[in-house]
């Protein structure tokens, strides 16, 4: 099942003729999640060919326009297009009513309900949770109250070795607790252990989502081990006052949160409309840490599946 993510917007608070404000759509295995949405957005996920119905969970960082003022547009899209299916937003509590007024005026029409989920802007959060996937909140450092997002695969249980199984004839009843750790007894006493009857899950993916921040170290526990990281870069050092005043970061901050939290990829945007070229963003960053690429909008980035361990 894929893990992919797809850049929607990457640019900062003003649009550039090439990059979108920010918005992105995660799809992990099957589940698409719109992560922010500025304007655009929707125009965007119609030019990736992303279907709309897909999209029933929506996460907002904070409420600057440039993370938001997409979000009328889109739900009034749905709207035309006839979608049923509930729309769930995770964002601060303010957001219900900054937009609860144009929603009044579609409500009358909608065969949808607008569900708002509101975040804690002071400790860690899971705000989702299925089979498959968990998505945690976290505060980062912003002028106003801002959430990171982590999503991750739950972990697999192991997987049953067949040729075991069949050798020694062990009953379905068993499977169930084997996978869930215990050995098995054969009829001639010999004991099996759990490593000896199964196979490692793969190792769970994981996306981690850091947007309008200053460099806080403390969101590394959360994000820690993360396959790919997508951090703010507003600026490169040479402007490093202004990230600091601004509570941005530069593309060596971004580098110093993907090396202290061991993440495999480091993705950079949020790009200040001051530059026109990104060279510079990614040179900066891999002083620190060579993964590194900037974000580009349009283009999708996979996560890939590790090999089970044998």
């Amino acid at each position: 099942m894929p893990f992919e993510l797809t850049i929607l917007g990457s640019s900062s608070a003003i649009p550039t003729s090439e990059r979108y404000p920010t918005a992105q759509v995660l799809n992990a295995l099957g589940r698409f999640f719109l992560i922010d949405c500025g304007e655009g957005t929707q125009i965007q996920i119609r030019r990736q060919k992303i279907g709309f119905g897909k999209i029933k969970h929506i996460f907002i960082s904070h409420l600057h326009g440039d993370h938001f003022y997409g979000l009328i547009g889109l739900i009034s899209t749905f709207n035309l297009l006839g979608l049923k299916n509930d729309i769930h937003i995770y964002s601060a509590s303010e957001l219900k009513d900054l937009i609860q007024p144009q929603l009044d005026y579609l409500r009358g029409d909608m065969q949808f309900k607008v569900i708002f989920h509101p975040l804690n802007f002071k400790k860690p959060q899971r705000i989702y949770t299925d089979k498959s996937v968990e998505v945690f909140s976290f505060p980062l450092k912003h002028s106003v109250p801002v959430c990171g997002f982590l999503f991750r695969e739950i972990q697999k249980k192991p997987n049953i070795k067949k040729e075991v199984v069949k050798k020694y004839n062990i009953p379905i009843a068993n499977i169930k607790t084997i996978k869930d750790g215990a050995g098995f007894e054969t009829k001639e006493g010999e004991f099996l252990t759990h490593e000896e009857l199964t196979i490692p899950p793969a190792t769970p993916r994981s996306y981690a989502f850091c947007t309008d921040t200053a460099l806080h170290l403390p969101a590394v526990e959360i994000i820690k081990g993360a396959d790919l990281l997508y951090h703010e870069a507003t600026f490169t050092e040479e402007m490093k006052e202004q990230a600091k005043k601004t509570y941005h970061s530069t593309a060596l901050d971004a580098a110093k949160m993907a090396h202290a939290a061991g993440a495999k990829k480091l993705l950079l945007g949020h790009f200040s409309n001051r530059y026109d070229q990104f060279e510079t963003f990614v040179a900066e960053a891999k002083t620190l840490f060579e993964n590194t690429e900037e974000a580009v909008d349009g283009q999708t980035y996979t996560v890939l599946k590790e090999p089970q361990s044998k």
